[in-house]
């Protein structure tokens, strides 16, 4: 009982802060050889970051990150339940707006601000979404059992997900797809549901394909596919970043070939968005096979740490919440690595507080204050998870 106690305990869950900003700044590190230049007169590290345009952005993000974790954290928790659908709003509207704006322009997905700087709405509206499904789901012991509840919560996902879809954004609407199946399996929604929902997904996905393909189409989604299916015939236009990412790692060893060298591939640019997107493919030509790996282990303790905190966490809403941000970070990594080494296709999805970018960042660290605001604020008096939940939780905490 005083160790049930010691889990189910209110606090500030200081592995979990420790091990997101060791990413980080492991993140500021790799943009910066990333964006390194034979021309650089730099004879420090310090020396070096201050030169990268990108990296200095990048110790921006940083700085701020911990300012949106205290001010998450400090926020008290029953105002994200009662404000829940206000941000949910709020955050489809935004995306909205951006794409209608942006549609006269070509580029549907950022919105400009202040010098050089862009905001990138879909996002944001992954953690509102996130806390509309938890307010949804956690409102009754098994959600969609009804033909309204169906409807009414797929309505919540593809409505914002249209419109994210529509934005060139079909990376993003992957990962909230992703999470959405999540959120639903640990909510209590039928595994025959589940399934029903996947098939219809499934046979949708090939019908679109399908349709692409049957019409000739140039679109660069499906050029990706093809060229994820066959990489040889894309050799030198959709298949040559994937090429170039896994031609990266593979020089990279076992230990890698070091920072900052004259003649790299990252430093020669062989590898499109190597401080973005592709950034995992710096991080294996520098740091390895070892290097490669320590990140991967710092993520799965990340992920297993947050799971961890939803198995003891006995509000569903706050459970879901902490779900919510652990799926969507694991799909980023997922998705991440896998095209970076030619095992999925290339999507535009970031490695989550490594790859260059201040929305993912924002979006990232955003997340982990959700997850500590439930921790913060969880107490002993709750709804009880009920013996099905805590199954889900340790079923898939032994898969994964």
């Amino acid at each position: 009982m005083i160790a049930e106690n010691r889990r189910v305990r209110a606090h500030i869950d200081v592995p979990l802060i420790l091990m997101v900003f060791i990413l980080a700044l492991f993140g500021v590190l790799s943009v910066t050889v990333a964006t390194y230049t034979t021309s650089s007169t730099a004879d420090s590290l310090l020396s070096h970051i201050v030169e990268s345009n990108y990296a200095m952005r990048q110790v921006f993000f940083l700085m701020i990150a911990p300012i949106i974790i205290t001010f998450l954290v400090s926020i008290p928790f029953a105002i994200f339940k009662r404000r829940a659908a206000l941000i949910y709003y709020a955050a489809t509207i935004l995306v909205t707006v951006v794409w209608v704006v942006n549609r006269a322009e070509g580029v549907k997905q950022w919105l400009d601000i202040i010098w050089g700087f862009t905001i990138q709405p879909t996002e944001f509206a992954k953690l509102a979404l996130i806390l509309m499904l938890a307010k949804v789901l956690s409102q009754s012991e098994h959600p969609m059992s009804t033909m309204k509840d169906f409807f009414y919560i797929m309505a919540l996902v593809l409505v914002p997900g249209a419109v994210i879809v529509l934005s060139g954004e079909m990376g993003s609407f992957l990962v909230i797809a992703f999470f959405f199946a999540v959120m639903l399996y640990f909510s209590g929604v039928s595994i025959r549901t589940l399934l029903l929902m996947a098939g219809v997904a499934g046979l949708g996905l090939l019908a679109i394909y399908g349709y692409a393909v049957a019409s000739g189409s140039d679109n660069y989604r499906l050029t990706r596919i093809l060229a994820f299916i066959d990489p040889e015939s894309y050799a030198t236009s959709g298949a040559y970043q994937q090429t170039q990412s896994k031609i990266a790692i593979g020089s990279g060893g076992l230990t890698g070939i070091g920072m900052f060298v004259p003649g790299a591939i990252s430093q020669l640019n062989y590898v499109p968005a190597d401080w973005t997107d592709f950034v995992y493919a710096t991080i294996g030509e520098a740091f390895g096979f070892v290097g490669c790996a320590g990140v991967l282990v710092i993520y799965f303790l990340i992920l297993m740490r947050m799971l961890y905190l939803a198995r003891y966490t006995r509000d569903k809403f706050g459970m879901l919440i902490i779900i919510g941000v652990m799926a969507m970070l694991l799909f980023h990594v997922f998705e991440n690595v896998a095209m970076t080494i030619g095992l999925m296709p290339i999507t535009g999805i970031p490695l989550p507080f490594i790859s260059y970018g201040g929305s993912n960042m924002v979006t990232n660290m955003g997340g982990v204050g959700l997850v500590l605001n439930v921790t913060r604020n969880r107490s002993l008096a709750g709804v009880v998870a009920t013996p099905q939940r805590q199954a889900n939780l340790r079923r898939f905490e032994r898969r994964y």
